[in-house]
């Protein structure tokens, strides 16, 4: 695991990589994966290294996690493809056929919210990606603090997707996307 932190006086810290029981302890005491064999399954893509997970702890306890995956714009993981409208879209923001990193999930817990951390989150997020050597970021983002993250650091934004989201109800997301230029 690699930990990132920022400021002598923030005890947020990203790191990449965690013992998955206790993440499954979190995402218990949050309610998310609820259904039956979701977190099997959950665990069984980030062992397999589809997924990859970066969680924020505060004092040594996780407060929010993010995954986040290789891809491109012709299928979600190889032998996946995408829907026509989704492929329709990314090539129109990527300008054709292109990989890119999605940002899966990302998931503050209430509690922790409305401090910051979600763009500082973003800060570390877009320098680690680029880091690694990739050129773009995709997320989907209905969520409105997202939302408004993406469009105040530059993403270029396209109509929504609609989806089904945590609760069941049909919703807009965003296509959100960041060219990653090298500095």
């Amino acid at each position: 695991m690699n930990g990132y932190g920022w400021g002598d006086d923030v005890t947020v810290k990203f790191l990449v990589g965690c013992d998955f029981e206790e993440f499954r302890r979190y995402l218990e005491r949050i309610g998310l994966y609820k259904e039956e064999g979701e977190l099997e399954k959950l665990e069984s893509l980030l062992i397999s290294k589809f997924f990859n997970l970066i969680v924020w702890r505060e004092n040594g306890e996780i407060i929010a996690h993010a995954i986040w995956h290789e891809t491109n714009t012709e299928e979600h993981r190889k032998g996946v493809p995408r829907d026509k409208e989704d492929t329709e879209i990314l090539r129109k923001l990527l300008g054709g056929k292109k990989d890119f990193v999605e940002l899966h999930e990302v998931w503050l817990t209430e509690e922790h919210r409305v401090k910051g951390y979600g763009k500082k989150f973003f800060e570390f997020f877009e320098e680690f990606i680029r880091d690694r050597g990739y050129n773009s970021i995709i997320y989907y983002a209905y969520h409105p603090a997202a939302v408004a993250i993406c469009r105040q650091r530059g993403y270029q934004e396209a109509y929504g997707i609609e989806e089904t989201g945590l609760d069941e109800e049909t919703q807009i997301a965003c296509v959100f996307h960041l060219s990653l230029k090298r500095t």
